[in-house]
């Protein structure tokens, strides 16, 4: 057994309990890692990383899991004798791996709500989430039209992955004067190298907290890669819980120069308000999705034969890790948090007349 080892095993418990102190002081956090350390180490992972133009931490990845592989073959030779040894010797991995997610990325997650940066309520009622609703089905049928020509087509999205993927950069750079926290230098956008294996676990993308790469599923349909871009951009940004990122992405795609990114943006988060209308006002709901373009339901339809395609008996086992993983770091609701991007999108857009 290494002294060194050791050291880094009993250090795992004394991390533990400094992040859980931490992690009740949002404005601390906000402060002392969101605004202070962390864009300096976002900085220089994407000016580092961002020039090699495949996904390092995915090979990383796939280094560390022949190692895993590797030790475990090892441990079953010997028949896991000397236990002290071994055990020593995973936690001492666990505390290294654990130090490294939490200060390279992993901090974001206990930073102020999104909401209270904004200045913006988090509540809203029944009939502003009708209003805007009705905004983006507006919006959402006028820009479908304006692409098309005909209002019972879907949108093909006319560009290639890897120009969507230079678009969505596009977007960052016209919404940063109204959002500084936005501003996005240092590019480190990728396709990911697990894009098959990523749409069997039914994720679309995600961000590599030790590379700092934001990773993109590019076997998903086209319609849904320039909200997805932006969203795990918004990761990158210091944004870690998925509901804030998801309402990034819609601020971004928006707020787009490009027609077909706006159209992504807007019917992106109209699927989110009109999921929450339905729960809380099912008739009205259903009143309002048949004012919606079949055009965009086709591309509604899209996505979800595309999943329905690609579902498989492990994909829930999947959901549920992840929605464990949410729950540990501070997003209490799991995957059902994902609807508080709606309760950011009424108030920041509550003069609906004039918001877009």
């Amino acid at each position: 057994m290494k002294k060194s080892q050791l050291i880094l095993a009993l250090l795992l418990p004394v991390q533990i309990l400094v992040i859980s102190l931490l992690a009740g002081n949002e404005l601390l956090i906000e402060t002392w890692y969101s605004h202070g350390i962390y864009p300096h180490i976002s900085q220089i992972m994407r000016w580092s990383l961002g020039i090699i133009p495949f996904s390092f931490g995915d090979v990383l990845y796939i280094i560390f899991g022949i190692f895993i592989i590797r030790w475990v073959i090892k441990r079953f030779k010997t028949r896991f004798k000397n236990p002290k040894n071994w055990i020593v010797e995973l936690f001492a991995t666990l505390s290294v791996i654990y130090f490294c997610f939490h200060f390279f990325w992993g901090f974001n997650y206990y930073r102020l709500p999104l909401h209270q940066s904004l200045k913006i309520d988090n509540t809203y009622t029944t009939e502003e989430l009708v209003l805007l609703t009705k905004t983006l089905i507006k919006q959402s049928n006028k820009i479908q039209f304006e692409i098309t020509k005909d209002d019972s087509a879907k949108v093909e999205i006319p560009y290639s992955k890897s120009q969507i993927f230079e678009h969505t950069l596009e977007g960052y750079a016209a919404i940063k004067n109204d959002f500084p926290e936005l501003t996005y230098t240092g590019h480190s956008l990728k396709r990911s190298l697990f894009s098959w294996p990523l749409t069997y676990m039914g994720f679309n993308g995600y961000l590599n907290p030790f590379t700092g790469e934001a990773q993109v599923n590019t076997t998903i349909v086209p319609f849904k890669i320039p909200t997805t871009a932006s969203h795990e951009i918004g990761h990158q940004l210091g944004f870690a819980k998925e509901n804030e990122a998801n309402f990034i992405a819609c601020l971004v795609t928006i707020n787009h120069p490009d027609k077909y990114f706006r159209y992504c943006g807007f019917t992106f988060a109209l699927r989110y308000c009109l999921g929450e209308l339905l729960r809380r006002d099912q008739k009205k709901a259903e009143k309002l999705i048949q004012t919606i373009h079949p055009g965009i339901l086709k591309n509604y339809k899209e996505v979800e034969d595309f999943w329905l395609h690609h579902q498989n008996p492990f994909e829930p086992i999947f959901q549920s890790f992840y929605n464990q993983f949410l729950i540990v770091n501070n997003q209490k609701k799991g995957l059902k948090s994902y609807s508080y991007v709606v309760a950011l999108l009424v108030n920041y857009y509550e003069d609906t007349e004039n918001a877009f």
